[in-house]
């Protein structure tokens, strides 16, 4: 039996659960409207207003259903599958069994056969007009992601199809890149598929466009992965701000952490022989913190003795990402700087700017690593 890498399980899992975060979320709107059990404490002559009665659905979304599945039966019959798109062009909301229809109308309409076949187009109309939870080309983008995080190649130009008709689900669709694909690619600790980094290449600018990306998790990805997924470096550009040299607000870690950031080229501060605690693969041996968060963050300038290298903690929207329990926020922590040591100056730019940075962390990488002196260059 092939076992596959730690790493891959662990990616795989943070995959599923947030799927099933996800998918929470696409039907909350289901449970929503449910009115709450009954209580037996409760006084029985308390009465609640009666909450209106959903709009039956008229009568030519009525026959949707029954075309669709006519279609089903007979995807080779010209006449009912032009009945069927006739009955959904004068539907603009197919009731949802008719949305749950998406799937197999999917299946027997494999984009293989052309994206311009007719059974192609009734699907493309139905998606455009179905809500997230039963969209059927959102849902193929969703499931894609979990497919690329073990290593299938993705369908870019299907999924690119998907993406473009998702209509109402496209909100959800975008959703599932951010937090399936985005977040680990902007993750130091993880070794992203190639197969996901294809997939973020393809996909990202269609929801960018849409402004349905957060901007904090697309630059950390587009820093983390830099040349490697152009598409999101592009995405990521930005229009230059003015910066300089801002001083942290609080320093944890390495002692005295004040004197990497005194502006004296003599003072240092020791960070081989920093504690590795339950925090260090977020604080590293020093934590260099802003509060409230630096709005802008371009680059740096290390003096240090010994290789090392710097992460930014980038807090991102509740969920997305990694979960700081103590902050109570959420975050990602891309590598924005590999430093070589030689006790000179040393500039490090971030392949794409970033946004929304809570902290910067150090990580030595020898025995006698010193931090001389650090500018974090940037603007709050």
């Amino acid at each position: 039996m092939r076992r596959f890498p730690l790493r891959t399980l662990l990616l795989m899992l943070v995959a599923l659960l947030a799927f099933t975060r996800l998918w929470c979320v696409t039907h909350q709107d289901e449970t929503a409207g449910a009115s709450p059990a009954s209580s037996p404490t409760r006084d029985a002559t308390a009465t609640s207003p009666a909450s209106p009665s959903p709009l039956p659905p008229s009568p030519e979304c009525r026959a949707v259903e029954r075309a669709l599945d006519a279609t089903l039966r007979a995807p080779d019959e010209p006449t009912v599958v032009a009945e069927a798109r006739k009955r959904l062009d004068a539907c603009d909301k197919p009731p949802p069994r008719a949305c749950e229809l998406g799937g197999a109308l999917s299946a027997r309409a494999p984009f293989t056969q052309g994206a311009d076949t007719p059974m192609r187009g009734l699907l493309a109309a139905l998606c455009e007009r179905c809500p997230s939870r039963v969209n059927a080309c959102a849902q193929t983008v969703a499931r894609a992601l979990l497919d690329t995080a073990v290593g299938q190649a993705p369908n870019i130009p299907e999924l690119q199809w998907s993406l473009e008709h998702a209509g109402p689900g496209t909100p959800a669709a975008c959703d599932s890149i951010v937090r399936l694909g985005l977040a680990p690619a902007a993750q130091a600790s993880v070794d992203l598929p190639p197969t996901v980094r294809t997939l973020l290449d393809g996909l990202v600018s269609r929801c960018a466009s849409a402004d349905l990306l957060p901007l904090s998790v697309l630059r950390a990805a587009a820093a983390q992965q830099g040349a490697r997924a152009p598409a999101l470096l592009t995405a990521a550009s930005a229009k230059p701000v003015e910066t300089a040299p801002v001083k942290p607000d609080q320093l944890l870690g390495a002692q005295p952490a004040f004197q990497a950031f005194d502006g004296d080229l003599l003072t240092g501060v020791p960070v081989s022989n920093a504690r590795r605690g339950t925090r260090w693969s977020a604080d590293g041996a020093l934590r260099a913190g802003y509060a409230p968060t630096l709005k802008h963050l371009v680059g740096f300038r290390v003096r240090a003795q010994g290789p090392g290298s710097l992460r930014a903690i980038v807090r991102t929207p509740k969920g997305v990402g990694l979960n700081d329990p103590e902050g109570g926020f959420s975050f990602v922590n891309p590598t924005v700087c590999q430093f070589r040591g030689t006790g000179e100056w040393e500039t490090c730019n971030p392949a794409a700017p970033l946004v929304e940075v809570d902290a910067v962390s150090v990580f030595p990488e020898s025995a006698d690593g010193k931090l001389l002196e650090l500018e974090i260059l940037g603007a709050r």
